[in-house]
């Protein structure tokens, strides 16, 4: 079964994730309008600046469209930026941030520092197989805290951040701190992709 994925084009790798989610067998198309996001059964959220993408969710009338199908089930991925956008709670954010929700988790933006203090690692994923892969954070936020609605799928091994949750799911709801569209790995997208499919029935 083919599923479309959209990829939120406002900011960030959009080209890199669409390239990741087709070469895992799913159609990937940008959304940027509300017509777009209409047709598509999924949504990736890239990385970039989480304020900034709040604020073009806005300008382009989006963010009420997009919440509105996160709440009604629509499967999402959220890597980095997308992580913190799809949190329910934020710590570190700017006044007036607003996020999409949908994940019972607080996230600090920018935990792991500047971006000098971007660094890569190796990490087990649940649901990820074939072994460990490698993670790339670059100004990344970590999960302070996960409700009960919420489970952790992945945490920082070794390290000055060992044992800090880096990965988490919720239902049809992804989100990594990482950014795995920048390695080649595409096995986060694979396991969006078959979650996706699940949805579908």
């Amino acid at each position: 079964m083919t599923v479309t994925v959209g990829v939120l084009a406002l900011q960030g790798d959009v080209r890199e994730h669409a390239h990741a989610l087709e070469t895992e067998g799913a159609r990937a198309v940008p959304v940027r309008r509300v017509s777009e996001l209409d047709a598509v059964d999924a949504l990736v959220i890239p990385g970039g600046e989480s304020t900034t993408i709040d604020k073009l969710l806005r300008a382009f009338d989006l963010f009420e469209p997009v919440r509105a199908r996160l709440h009604a089930g629509m499967p999402a991925y959220g890597s980095c930026a997308g992580m913190i956008l799809l949190a329910d709670r934020v710590l570190g954010g700017i006044e007036g941030q607003r996020t999409l929700g949908g994940v019972d988790i607080t996230v600090r933006r920018n935990a792991f520092g500047r971006q000098v203090d971007s660094f890569e690692t190796d990490l087990a994923i649940e649901g990820v197989e074939d072994g460990p892969l490698h993670a790339v954070f670059i100004r990344a936020p970590w999960v302070e805290e996960v409700g009960p609605a919420a489970s952790v799928v992945g945490r920082v091994e070794s390290g000055p951040a060992a044992g800090r949750i880096v990965a988490v799911r919720q239902g049809p709801l992804l989100v990594t701190s990482f950014h795995p569209e920048v390695t080649g790995d595409t096995r986060v997208h694979r396991l969006f992709v078959q979650i996706v499919r699940d949805t579908q029935g």
